[in-house]
């Protein structure tokens, strides 16, 4: 079971400190940083407290693409409202679906950097979008106490598991293969006149909420593709290339 914890450009080397001590004091492990601004620091080293480990073995990666290239669900921190809805969950019953989906492969909680908050193409790669009810009046959430909110509920998930946590027969696809998928989808809507890539509006960040609503699995994507390659207007011209 990996569940892992993701903080996308921390500007401040300190939360990244508190968040592996939020980490740690509820069992998680696995903490991939993105382009963090600082890191190492002393600060970070300071703020940990007794879960140093974490900082030491804590992998950082230049793109979001690699930090969840491997997972088969992942869900994005924000308050921010969208101008495309986001299928959205409340920390409770996000923990549930991780640690569900954990035992099929590695799944993330991304947060985003602590004054813009994740990016409409950091959620592009999401299943769902977590967020915290906090007062409207005060709405605004320190990134180390965000990630330890989510980790009591990860902890709580884990010692009272839902009822409904049965093995999937086949397991979701993960980032990579998503990703895979919405490239080769774009291809073919441009090439068939169906997509205007100047006028492209949000053709492709709608489909991708589509997909991510239906949790499409390995074999699924297979599908798809296969049926994006019969239908593809290049493919017989493909073909005499061959």
């Amino acid at each position: 079971m990996t569940i892992r914890i993701v903080l996308v450009g921390t500007t401040h080397p300190g939360n990244i400190g508190a968040t592996a001590r939020a980490m740690k004091n509820m069992g998680l492990r696995e903490l991939v940083l993105v382009n963090p601004k600082y890191f190492p620091h002393d600060d970070a080293t300071a703020r940990a407290s007794g879960a140093e480990d974490l900082l030491e073995s804590a992998t950082v990666v230049s793109t979001l693409e690699a930090a969840i290239a491997d997972c088969c669900y992942v869900a994005g921190a924000s308050a921010r409202s969208r101008t495309i809805g986001w299928p959205s969950m409340l920390p409770r019953d996000c923990a549930l679906r991780l640690v569900r989906e954990s035992g099929q492969g590695p799944v993330a909680v991304i947060f985003g950097p602590e004054k813009s908050g994740l990016s409409n193409d950091d959620l592009d790669r999401c299943h769902t979008l977590l967020t915290i009810p906090t007062d409207p009046g005060f709405s605004s959430l320190n990134l180390a106490m965000a990630v330890q909110v989510m980790s009591y509920e990860l902890r709580l998930a884990q010692m009272n598991p839902a009822a409904d946590d049965a093995v999937r027969e086949t397991p979701l696809a993960t980032g990579d293969e998503l990703e895979n998928f919405y490239t080769h989808l774009e291809e073919v809507l441009t090439v068939s006149g169906f997509l205007d890539p100047d006028n492209p509006r949000h053709l492709m960040r709608r489909l991708r909420r589509l997909f991510a609503r239906a949790l499409p699995d390995q074999n699924e994507i297979n599908i798809l593709r296969g049926i994006l390659a019969a239908v593809d207007p290049r493919k017989d011209e493909r073909r005499a290339q061959k």
